[in-house]
């Protein structure tokens, strides 16, 4: 049985109302597995190339590039070359203040009050993309 590619280096960091994921690539092949999210986010990469899959259907990117992911799609990240770096990007909290997903607030954040803004950071996207 072979065993599964390994994944990036991750890291998180948590500012105002913006939530980001950096994804380290060390070697092609690592693969970020497929999941969804409630919410549209973008993911800018910003070196290296990735190959990456929604629904089924894949796109290879160079950097820098910023690619949008539409909520609820299932999408998968995979490395084409070494040393490839992608950040995660979306807004922590919706246009009623509540929090998006409770599951990406880091361990050891008070997540009542860490996140207090002005205004939320939403902007409505185009429902054809």
């Amino acid at each position: 049985m072979s065993a599964l590619p390994e994944g990036p280096e991750v890291a998180i960091g948590c500012v105002s109302n913006m939530w980001s994921k950096m994804m380290h690539f060390k070697k092609a092949g690592h693969t970020e597995y497929g999941h969804t999210h409630t919410f549209d986010h973008m993911t800018l990469l910003a070196r290296g190339s990735l190959r990456v899959t929604v629904e089924g259907v894949p796109t290879d990117f160079s950097a820098p590039h910023m690619i949008f992911i539409k909520a609820g799609k299932m999408h998968e990240l995979v490395a084409l070359e070494d040393d490839s770096l992608a950040y995660c990007i979306h807004a922590l909290r919706d246009a009623e203040g509540d929090i998006l997903d409770p599951t990406m607030i880091p361990k050891g954040i008070n997540k009542d009050n860490v996140f207090s803004i002005a205004a939320p950071l939403i902007s409505s996207t185009p429902d054809a993309l």
